[in-house]
């Protein structure tokens, strides 16, 4: 059986991490000075972290040397959407629709996120 390559950019599972750092640049763009300063900068590198743990991992040769890369992913994506949205919410600092769309991308990627460490782990008995 012939392996297939499949780019990153053309990974599901990345383009929901990509499209997860969009939502937050559009909130992080409508915060103050000093709101970006405390909750802001740390919710957008928590963001941003998350696509850029899949890349590092996706360009690893070792399947374990991946799945760390993809569980420090999934760490990420839990700071950002159970932590920082939570708090940026309660603290009204963002818009009503854009934490839920953020919250709906978030809901959706963890779960492909999920699946793709699990397909990584069953890869390396195939090999």
């Amino acid at each position: 059986m012939e392996k297939k390559f499949i780019p990153l950019k053309d990974l599901e599972v990345y383009q929901l991490a990509r499209e997860a750092s969009k939502i937050a640049w559009e909130i992080y763009q409508e915060l103050s000075w000093q709101d970006k300063k405390t909750m802001g900068d740390q919710f957008l590198q928590a963001t941003d972290s998350v696509g850029a743990n899949i890349a590092e991992g996706y360009g690893r040769f070792h399947y374990l040397d991946r799945i760390k890369f993809y569980y420090n992913s999934r760490g990420s994506l839990n700071e950002c959407n159970d932590h920082w949205i939570e708090l940026l919410n309660e603290r009204g600092k963002v818009k009503p629709e854009k934490y839920k769309k953020f919250k709906t991308t978030a809901k959706q990627f963890s779960v492909k996120l999920s699946n793709f460490i699990s397909s990584t782990y069953r890869t390396k008995n195939i090999k």
